[in-house]
């Protein structure tokens, strides 16, 4: 007997359409909250540039490059499970630090498109429900490796589509569930690199909007 296919079902009723202004609102709110974790982590978050000398580069590329697994996966260490958002970090690393010839890009992509469930959603490695904040790691990391095309777009959007609270604003984890900033901020920007022309584009290695990169002279690479 085979195992069961860990999904969602995304109701007839759910929102197709994106609620722009609600997430405005619903963001705002939480900048509002002076005492509130999230704004202190946020407003703690910098982009440290100019410093790449600061580490040996060459030892941490070694290190990342050994966490690499059969599948062109990473896991967390040399050896650990491949994870998306482990897969994440050591792509952007390698975009960083102009190693990403290293990878094996089809391999990877390979392992990346088959986190795809039925219902459209991303999960971040097999046998685990789908998520909106792997809308964003293996989204990101597809873009990255240039095999954003190997996934069915359209069905990825109606499922982070369907994680927006109607009434509040915000994006959960999955349909039906409580809505946060961080699932936010990775619904959002999962629909950028979708195309959704609401919204700005923005940049897969570091996040960012692509214009706030282009005016600071800030282009990551990318594998085509």
């Amino acid at each position: 007997m085979s195992a069961q296919l860990k999904d969602v079902i995304i109701k007839p009723d759910a929102p197709s359409s994106l609620l722009l202004d609600k997430h405005a609102d619903y963001i705002a709110a939480y900048g509002s909250k002076k005492d509130d974790y999230v704004s202190k982590s946020v407003s703690s978050s910098v982009l440290v540039q100019g410093k790449m000398d600061t580490i040996n580069v060459d030892k941490a590329v070694e290190f990342v490059l050994s966490c690499m697994n059969f599948d062109g996966g990473f896991g967390c260490r040399p050896g650990s499970e491949s994870h998306a958002g482990q897969i994440y970090c050591c792509t952007g690393f390698l975009s960083l630090t102009g190693q990403l010839h290293q990878l094996n890009a089809d391999l990877l992509g390979w392992w990346l498109c088959e986190r795809q469930l039925p219902s459209g959603g991303l999960n971040g490695r097999p046998e685990k429900l789908p998520d909106v904040c792997y809308s964003w790691w293996v989204l990101a990391s597809l873009k990255i490796i240039g095999r954003i095309h190997w996934i069915d777009k359209a069905k990825l959007r109606r499922f982070i589509l369907a994680c927006q609270d109607e009434e509040t604003g915000g994006f959960a984890d999955r349909p039906g569930d409580m809505v946060d900033p961080f699932h936010t901020l990775f619904g959002v920007a999962g629909l950028s690199l979708l195309g959704d022309e609401q919204i700005k584009a923005v940049n897969p290695v570091l996040c960012m909007p692509e214009d706030v990169l282009q005016r600071i002279g800030l282009q990551p690479d990318l594998l085509s």
